[in-house]
């Protein structure tokens, strides 16, 4: 094995499935590329209002719900600084311009573009990079790393986000009561669970339900601020990126603490990329531009004001900037938007999976398609349960927003470096971009994300280490399933043969029975190791003999005259590849009850399905993957979906063939 290693890639090295998925070619012209209608094809068919309405209901929880916490933060966190004009001037102003650079230009204007089929992340990136290099270029290995990292880090931040947001939401009942302290944490529980509860509804009916209630929001947090604002309309010359850089030169060390503060305003840039599967690139531009960015903005110069006027509301600017008789009014409103918050995350989460699932970074997992509409919009309940029970243990762990704060930061900021890694591959190696362009405009990506993740690394003792071990862990698992997945189909290559060959050999000496056998196969090639066994060692083959391969299209129903891929390969021989739309249920006994032109018509009583079933054994002596790397591989296939369960086959029908692997 060692030597095939060298005519390889790395991502064939590494992966050893199929190549990545086909994406919107977005590198043709030197400059960047046009807008894709089929990426936009949901805003086109039911509107760009309705859309850019489901998107702030979907996407934009994560980000608006910063300034509940985010202020609060910078000032009175674990590296307080002085209330007075000059910091709070310089502070909003580093909360604009890294809304300005990280937000609006490199995720909403540039990044988004980068698309897989409509679907964005680090992984849709390192997607659209492999299949333009075709994986070839000696920095492919390191950019592989990169993105699959990305992905692990996301999974931190997805856990963090619903337990920080409701958290900081459900806490403003100290400040219309403080006896109701003890029932902060039963209250934030409760509305996690009942979240996580209602995921399996779909982000549609979810966006259609949350994108009302989220909307008041930013219309509050506008009207608020503007109300603020109003006492000292002075304080828009925050906005010039002079306070910024006087901050550093008057604080510098402090001006350097805080950014790990500042950049809570922005975290939820990663997921806004993340979902764009399930609200589309046009309807999240047009709410962030015109809706979110001025809202947010306009309750952060509001808070910079009130405590400009009162140094003492730092304990909660967010909520002090309400008047007392608006005050729980407001706490209901803050925890409504923060669980669209977490929506923002959970969702991203689905579409990070999937993707995952499509690169060969994950085993194959129960997805639901909640949408005839938008491919992107899924729901998966591994991931859906396993985030509820870490969310849940955060918050039992860490008890308050503060003390999580300091654990959150690092996952997003590391995700946007790596971003920023990609990108740079995208921009002059793929879009083309001129050098006098991409050059400075990268540099100033990457001077903002080194320093707020630098920043955040001083909270890794206060509870920055959870996001690293959630990445770490995550890491681990997907690469230990690309990596074994490949040994293991090598290993079953060495013994497969060709079926023209097979069929010529099998005609002539084998026993033919009555009935017919169903061989299902993920290749559309060669002879399934479940037939090999089967005439090893029952010596026998039925009349007519069915090698059967399922594909899931990307769009809601396949057509009737497109459904079916049929070829006599003779002597009783078929090979069949049925094509099922991702909102058609994979039944597969219903379809071949369609199936012509194959003999007579499929009796499930007289037909049997045959799968194969891997066993690895694990053995150091076999070069490949460490030992314990093998044991957890083995645990991964063991618990990967049924397939009979996934294609709606009859128990009663299937046998299952299987066969010992060693890598």
């Amino acid at each position: 094995m060692r030597g095939s290693w060298r005519g390889q890639s790395f991502i064939e090295r590494f992966q050893g499935v199929p190549p990545f998925q086909p994406m919107t070619d977005t590198a043709a012209a030197p400059q960047m590329p046009a807008d894709d209608p089929a990426a936009n094809a949901h805003a086109h068919q039911e509107g760009l209002l309705k859309m850019t309405l489901g998107a702030i209901g979907i996407v934009f929880g994560d980000i608006g719900t910063s300034p509940i916490y985010a202020f609060r933060e910078t000032f009175a966190g674990h590296h307080p600084l002085a209330v007075d004009r000059i910091h709070v001037f310089g502070v909003l102003s580093l909360i604009f311009w890294s809304m300005m650079l990280v937000v609006t230009l490199k995720y909403v204007t540039i990044l988004m573009r980068a698309d897989n089929k409509g679907e964005g992340g680090s992984l849709a990136l390192l997607a659209l990079i492999s299949r333009k290099t075709g994986g070839k270029a000696r920095w492919t290995s390191g950019i592989v790393l990169l993105g699959v990292f990305a992905c692990a880090l996301f999974y931190g931040d997805s856990m963090i986000t619903p337990a920080v947001s409701v958290l900081s939401a459900v806490e403003g009942l100290t400040i219309v009561e403080r006896g109701l302290q003890p029932l902060v944490v039963p209250i934030a529980i409760v509305i996690l669970v009942g979240l996580f509860l209602i995921q399996r509804v779909g982000t549609a009916r979810v966006g259609a339900l949350f994108g009302p209630v989220v909307s008041v929001y930013f219309v509050t947090l506008a009207v608020l601020g503007t109300l603020s604002i109003l006492r000292d309309p002075t304080i828009f010359a925050a906005l010039n990126p002079y306070y910024a850089l006087n901050f550093f030169f008057i604080d510098g060390w402090r001006a350097f603490l805080a950014l790990g503060s500042v950049v809570l305003a922005v975290t939820g840039a990663e997921a806004l990329y993340a979902d764009m599967g399930h609200s589309g690139r046009r309807p999240i531009r047009t709410g962030w531009i015109y809706f979110v960015l001025p809202a947010l903005m306009l309750n952060y110069l509001g808070q910079g004001v009130l405590l400009i006027a009162e140094p003492s509301a730092i304990q909660s600017p967010f909520y002090r900037l309400a008047p007392e008789w608006f005050r729980l009014p407001l706490v209901l409103i803050a925890t409504m938007a923060t669980i669209i918050a977490s929506q923002a995350v959970i969702s991203g989460a689905f579409s990070v999976t999937q993707q995952a699932m499509q690169l060969g970074f994950i085993p194959r997992l129960r997805i639901q398609h909640t949408s005839a509409s938008a491919a992107g919009q899924i729901y998966i309940p591994v991931v859906n349960w396993a985030l509820m029970v870490m969310v849940i243990l955060l918050v039992l762990f860490f008890q308050n927003s503060s003390n999580l704060a300091a654990a959150y930061g690092i996952a997003v900021t590391g995700a946007m470096f790596i971003d920023t890694c990609l990108l740079t591959v995208v921009l002059l190696s793929l879009w083309n971009w001129r050098p006098l362009v991409a050059v400075p405009l990268l540099a100033i990506f990457f001077i903002v994300d080194i320093a707020y993740f630098a920043a955040n690394l001083t909270k890794v003792p206060d509870g920055g280490w959870f996001p690293l071990l959630v990445g770490v862990v995550a890491f681990t698992f997907l690469t230990t399933w690309a990596r074994g997945r490949q040994l293991m189909l090598a290993r079953m290559r060495e013994a497969s043969m060709p079926v023209e060959i097979f069929v010529k050999s099998a005609a002539k000496s084998a026993v033919r029975v009555p009935g017919t056998a169903v061989f299902m196969t993920t290749s559309a090639e060669g002879v399934p190791h479940a037939l090999l066994h089967n005439l090893k060692h029952n010596k026998v083959l039925h009349d007519r003999v069915l090698l059967l391969t399922v594909k899931i299209e990307d769009v809601p129903y396949v057509e009737e005259g497109h459904a079916f891929e049929l070829a006599d390969l003779g002597s009783g021989f078929y090979r069949l590849v049925i094509r099922f739309g991702f909102m058609q249920e994979s039944d597969v006994p219903a379809a071949l009850g369609r199936v012509e032109q194959c003999g007579p018509a499929f009796k499930m009583m007289d037909t049997s399905f045959f799968l194969a079933r891997q066993t690895l054994l694990t053995t150091a002596k076999m070069p490949g993957m460490a030992l314990w790397r093998e044991r957890l591989f083995s645990w991964m296939l063991r618990n990967a979906e049924s397939a009979m369960e996934f294609f709606k086959l009859p128990p009663n029908r299937v046998v299952e063939l299987g066969s010992q692997v060693e890598i």
